[in-house]
């Protein structure tokens, strides 16, 4: 299986249609029809459903774009990467992040970076753990940024230099945002919206005997998208601190009491082996946080 008939075909499910894929391609259509029929033939599985003006994917269809986006990621990286071996003023880092106010401190370290070496090009993705440690573990992620601890006999790690603080937002319109801080009593019947990792980690831990008693309305992989639903008065978001910008706006944020803070991490593979500037970054880096 050629990684360029897996381009072919992912570009084919991109666009649901054979004639703009082909022309995104820079192929003839019947050169792009005649590689995705070998392609189905070498599987043994029909990948498309061809319909009068458009394509759709079957379920095996589904399976192999999953899979072939990781192997064309994993390609693409490995030819940037010795592309660049050579390249003093430059190369490919692929970052996979958590969400937290102190990404800042990353954000910082890349920008030093920028302006020592111009041609250092950077590629983010976000995610919870589960994502972006998958991505990490096929090495497709260079490093990856977690909101708990990670694990030591897989990764290496430094710590972010501040913790994030855990508290609620909330409508402004909500009794609750009278109060200075929330107690686990306050979300007692509440709809609570938070991650399903956090809610089955931190939440849990903070609220010891009582956490059977909440309630968790709707789980979010990004808190942007939550705190829409707590400005509806639909539920109350559990979230760092900063990440939701409250000012000039209908929502609130309460910390929780007691306090909950969560540590951040940046990690790598152990015996990972880094392009020179992906080992500039770390050594600066290190340097920063430690």
């Amino acid at each position: 299986m050629e990684i360029r008939n897996l381009k072919y075909f992912l570009a084919v499910a991109r666009e649901e249609n054979m004639s703009k894929a082909a022309e995104q391609l820079h192929v003839s259509q019947p050169t792009l029809s005649k590689t995705l029929k070998a392609l189905e033939e070498e599987l043994g599985k029909k990948l498309f459903v061809r319909h009068s003006f458009s394509i759709s994917l079957t379920d095996e269809g589904m399976l192999l774009r999953d899979r072939a986006q990781d192997l064309v990621a994993m390609s693409d990286k490995i030819e940037q990467e010795f592309n660049t071996l050579d390249d003093i003023t430059g190369g490919d880092i692929y970052f996979g992040l958590a969400e937290s106010y102190q990404i800042r401190y990353l954000a910082r370290e890349i920008h030093k970076l920028k302006d020592k070496y111009p041609n250092f090009t950077y590629h983010i993705t976000s995610g919870d753990t589960e994502q972006v440690t998958e991505k990490l573990d096929k090495g497709i992620l260079d490093f990856a940024v977690l909101c708990e601890t990670p694990d030591s006999n897989k990764y290496e790690f430094v710590k972010f230099p501040q913790a994030d603080v855990w508290g609620a937002i909330i409508s402004a319109s909500h009794p609750l945002s009278k109060k200075k801080t929330i107690r686990v009593s306050d979300l007692v019947g509440q709809p609570l919206f938070v991650s399903e990792q956090s809610w089955n980690n931190e939440i849990k831990s903070w609220a010891k005997d009582r956490f059977s008693e909440l309630k968790l309305e709707g789980s979010f992989r990004l808190s942007y998208n939550a705190s829409v639903f707590a400005k509806e008065n639909l539920g109350i978001l559990l979230t760092f601190k900063d990440l939701i910008n409250t000012e000039k706006s209908d929502l609130v944020f309460r910390p929780l009491s007691p306090k909950l803070t969560s540590d951040l991490y940046l990690i790598w593979n152990k015996y990972q082996t880094f392009t020179p500037i992906a080992e500039k970054f770390l050594d600066q880096i290190k340097k920063s946080f430690e």
